[in-house]
């Protein structure tokens, strides 16, 4: 299928090297516990300024690009409330929904904090449907039908990259009961799934200035800075940093992110400035459970591209 990004030779022989290296440096990891997407922008860069390209315009670049398994549906955790975080801004902006306290409160800690709590506000105002006890057979099916109009809003965007995605689901903490325990279907096939490669293209957006609007991009992108400064890390043990993308880079390095973690995978979804050096986005989903507990994984490879990017 049609990329929104390019194949390049360089490109290809860097991810292929980087991918052997992760390999040799943690073998338990197999071939089919890791995607990756990961993008280079080069000079004149599209992204990050202020959304000074139109939307049309902004799309008939392609950046170049490598992928590993980039469009095999994983389980995406936390990575998913970045899906949420357009919609709600698109439903904000269209009128769908009603600024509050409230909902930017949850916004805020759906994104910098990784709130479930907060994400089961989001869903709920995107929804119009709240969680609770089973329903007989006809409201449940207005409920479901309701629960899937962030999946319609995605499909109706015509990106092929995300024509196999499922956004539909809260994220939880110990699981969900009820109806939503029912909505995930009996072997959990309903549950939510995404790809590193519409990861990738829906981070692209938002860096490019084009998720919405140019004023709604920046918004959600200051909700995905991110410090590296080690007091700053310490000082909040749910970093999204540490055990992820943003602890392989130097502390001179400009961070957006938002990780992914449960038991059995560990993501990150990340656009990185380093100091003269070309801008770069990485997406990186491993699953498995003792991957999920591996907080050295994703620093390697975030360090790995660090490197690789200076010398492009």
């Amino acid at each position: 299928m049609t990329m929104f990004f390019h194949k390049d030779e360089q490109l290809e022989g860097l991810g292929d090297r980087l991918l052997e290296a992760t390999w040799a440096e943690f073998p338990g990891l197999a071939r089919n516990q890791i995607a990756v997407t990961w993008l280079v922008y080069d000079p004149p860069a599209i992204v990050n300024t202020g959304g000074a390209l139109s939307a049309e315009e902004f799309w008939k670049h392609s950046p170049r690009g490598f992928s590993y398994r980039g469009v095999e549906s994983i389980y995406p955790a936390s990575v998913v409330k970045l899906f949420y975080l357009v919609a709600l801004h698109e439903w904000l902006e269209q009128g769908m929904a009603q600024p509050s306290t409230e909902l930017e409160r949850a916004t805020k800690d759906m994104i910098v904090d990784s709130s479930n709590d907060a994400t089961s506000l989001v869903v709920d105002v995107l929804t119009g449907t709240t969680s609770g006890p089973e329903l007989p057979v006809a409201p449940f099916e207005t409920w479901k039908q309701q629960r899937n109009i962030v999946n319609r809003y995605f499909q109706s965007l015509a990106w092929t990259e995300l024509e196999t995605i499922n956004v539909n689901q809260k994220t939880w903490c110990d699981g969900a009961y009820g109806r939503e325990r029912e909505f995930l279907g009996e072997l959990m096939d309903n549950r939510n799934m995404l790809t590193t490669t519409a990861t990738a293209r829906l981070l692209h957006s938002i860096v490019g200035g084009v998720a919405v609007s140019a004023e709604r991009s920046h918004s959600m992108m200051q909700l995905m800075r991110r410090s590296l400064h080690p007091n700053d890390l310490a000082a909040d043990p749910e970093n999204q940093v540490t055990g992820f993308l943003g602890a392989g880079l130097p502390l001179n390095a400009r961070l957006w992110s938002k990780a992914g973690l449960m038991s059995r995978v560990r993501h990150d979804a990340a656009y990185v400035e380093l100091p003269d050096a070309r801008p770069y986005l990485l997406v990186v989903f491993t699953e498995g459970t003792a991957h999920s507990q591996n907080e050295a994984i994703l620093p390697f490879i975030s360090q790995q591209v660090a490197t690789a990017i200076v010398g492009l």
